[in-house]
């Protein structure tokens, strides 16, 4: 009878292990499953970049551009002359292509949106009619209607140059339906129509076909301790710590002026939903450049893309742009509730302006200035006309404590 209590004891214990077994099989199980998930997505919505396959790409882009189904400035010395040479992939993601090459000594970035020209809409309008006998003013309005379906814009003729300078001549057919691939990609629209107006985004060398050359710059990348790899922009001399400092205020700064010059200088505003330093460069003289906007809306479409149905204001996130559920009509507000300079402040300025970034190159009060004031501008503000008083208020004290860093630094030298 004694050895009873002792046998459900040892019943009981045998029982727990089975328990805390199956719990871990369980928990190794899960791991697993998740695991495959990531690589199931990973593989679905990411290619594996290669050499290979862009060297297939490119020589399928020069295919077509010898059938004459489509040409471009760049067509000659990519495909001809190989004076365009390809150095290596990038990135795909999503169908997207992104191609480092070097075009007459010159590093250059390509870029299509997707890999075969074919996968383009078709003009039909080409096979219709002759193409030398369609009227410009009718190319002109295709190409006005294209834009405002991409970005929400009415455009006149004379602002379209960027889009449209071709001339009649024997690949005419060739370049309207080269034309209308690269229409169809809303970030050649953005970099053509802006690239005369603003420093603040990436110039574009050309085309060939379907894909565009634009400026090559090194991206940011979250891991690096500045954000943007200085020593690429300013060379091996920019190793000192006063150097760095002085070129993240630079930096900083640069990016205040792009705020301003999105908010303000178009005749909509230009909103970046996807804010993070890898879709920015620095060019030489230390100026911010968006180099992917595809994530950038005008007004007019961000209050369409924002204007959606809702239960509550998680429903109305888009990325790093944001607006209120209204729960009486249970419909989301068109108008942003947040702003680029919020996004900034929160996702480049705080790890710039943290404490544990200060320094004896700065003094002390100036430091703890300059950090409170980026911890108020990254908190998201009130919507209407207290929310941009609130902005422009940040924006202003922004400017000043980044001036008096910059004359201490000065002075210190």
């Amino acid at each position: 009878m004694r050895g009873i209590p002792g046998f459900k004891r040892l019943r009981l214990k045998i029982c727990r292990r089975c328990a805390l077994l199956l719990l871990l099989l369980w928990a190794a199980c899960w791991v697993l499953v998740s695991a495959a998930l990531f690589l199931l997505h990973r593989s679905v919505f990411s290619e594996r970049c290669t050499d290979e396959k862009s060297h297939r790409i490119l020589a399928r882009l020069c295919l077509d551009y010898s059938s004459g189904a489509l040409t471009g400035d760049l067509c000659e010395d990519l495909c001809v002359a190989q004076k365009l040479v390809y150095k290596h992939c990038l990135y795909y993601d999503r169908g997207k292509k992104v191609i480092q090459a070097d075009w007459r000594g010159q590093p250059i970035i390509l870029k299509s949106k997707k890999e075969i020209f074919s996968s383009y809409q078709h003009l039909s309008m080409l096979e219709e009619v002759e193409t030398q006998d369609i009227p410009e003013t009718e190319l002109l309005l295709m190409v006005a209607l294209e834009v405002k379906n991409a970005l929400g814009l009415e455009l006149s003729n004379n602002t379209m140059g960027p889009l449209w300078t071709r001339k009649k001549g024997p690949r005419w057919k060739a370049q309207v339906a080269s034309m209308w691939s690269l229409l169809q990609q809303e970030e050649y629209i953005y970099f053509s129509l802006l690239q005369d107006f603003s420093k603040h985004v990436l110039r574009i060398i050309g085309s060939c076909g379907h894909f565009y050359a634009v400026e090559y710059l090194t991206a940011g990348h979250a891991w690096h301790k500045t954000l943007f790899p200085l020593e690429n922009v300013m060379g091996p001399s920019l190793t000192g710590h006063r150097s760095r400092v002085r070129a993240i205020i630079d930096i900083a700064l640069s990016f205040l002026d792009m705020v301003q010059h999105f908010d303000n200088d178009f005749s909509h505003r230009l909103h970046l939903c996807d804010i993070k330093p890898e879709n920015f460069a620095i060019r030489h003289d230390l100026t911010v450049v968006a180099i992917d906007v595809d994530m950038a809306f005008f007004e007019p479409k961000m209050r369409d893309i924002l204007e959606q149905k809702c239960t509550g204001d998680e429903d109305c996130n888009f990325f790093d742009c944001f607006s209120k559920c209204n729960l009486k009509i249970r419909k989301c507000g068109a108008q942003r509730a947040n702003n680029n300079l919020q996004v900034i402040c929160d996702k480049i300025f705080r790890r710039w302006f943290s404490p544990n970034l200060r320094g004896p190159l700065v003094s002390l009060p100036l430091q703890l200035q300059l950090q409170k004031a980026v911890q108020e501008c990254a908190q998201p503000g009130h919507m209407g006309a207290t929310g941009h008083q609130r902005t422009l208020k940040s924006l202003s004290e922004l400017y000043h404590l980044l001036r008096v860093t910059q004359r201490e630094l000065q002075a210190a030298e």
